[in-house]
């Protein structure tokens, strides 16, 4: 039997010896420290039936200057494509997964599931935040699952060199409000071409009602030839950007 619950001073240092154990990506203990008198609502552990600590999740809400760093960077991939879309939630407050991570004795139970979900709900609910994002492998492919499958979130992006070994990762969002009228640059790429579709079609047929009114001299035209579109948003849902497993 595992507790979930909410990460204590006490907990630090089994977490930091859990993430030597697991994730190539280590920190001092002050980094811990750090993110837990600045958000203690989102550290999170497994506790087993002797008190041992055997899976956290280690997360943060953004700093400012990282949300504006981000902005800038979405404002100008826009530019670069051309899109008239809406912008994904330029201004959003939103947190950040910095790293989960389970003991390979405890793994396939539903622990990282439940770690990031308590994680979660408090950025929703009590920091207000509209999405998560997180970092995780290209090549990890049980984290991806996790993360796209079972916890839905969205590739927004691929970060070259990411790592320190060089290699690439995912950055991946999910976001928590279903009104949100964020997409991400795929959805927005893909909306762009149904709309131009759409106006192609609605051309076309415009072009051919007006040559059938000639053809057969009629004065009046009884019905409108108009196309509906429905656009339908793409789904959008680590190691993650520190916690890169």
């Amino acid at each position: 039997m595992v507790n979930i619950r909410q990460a204590t001073v006490h907990d630090l240092l089994q977490m930091q010896n859990t993430n030597l154990w697991c994730l190539p990506e280590n920190y001092q203990m002050k980094y811990y420290f750090y993110h837990l008198l600045s958000w203690p609502q989102l550290l999170w552990v497994a506790e087993d039936f002797d008190g041992n600590i055997v899976g956290y999740v280690l997360a943060k809400m953004e700093e400012e200057d990282n949300t504006n760093k981000q902005q800038q960077q979405q404002q100008q991939q826009q530019q670069q494509q051309g899109t008239n879309g809406a912008a994904a939630s330029v201004h959003a407050r939103h947190g950040h997964i910095t790293s989960l991570s389970v003991l390979r004795t405890h793994r396939k139970r539903g622990i990282a599931t439940a770690l990031m979900q308590r994680s979660q709900y408090e950025m929703e609910h009590v920091l207000g935040a509209e999405y998560v994002s997180l970092h995780v492998r290209k090549s990890n492919k049980a984290a991806y699952h996790l993360y796209s499958v079972t916890l839905r979130y969205q590739v927004n992006d691929v970060e070259k060199g990411y790592y320190a070994d060089g290699e690439d990762a995912y950055d991946m969002r999910c976001y928590f409000r279903s009104n949100t009228t964020t997409t991400t640059t795929a959805s927005r790429l893909l909306q762009g071409e149904q709309q131009q579709e759409g106006e192609q079609t609605k051309e076309t047929t415009n072009a051919s009602s007006s040559t059938n009114e000639d053809e057969n001299d009629q004065g009046d035209h009884d019905g409108s030839d108009t196309v509906e579109q429905q656009q339908q948003p793409l789904n959008t849902e680590t190691t993650t950007d520190e916690a890169k497993q």
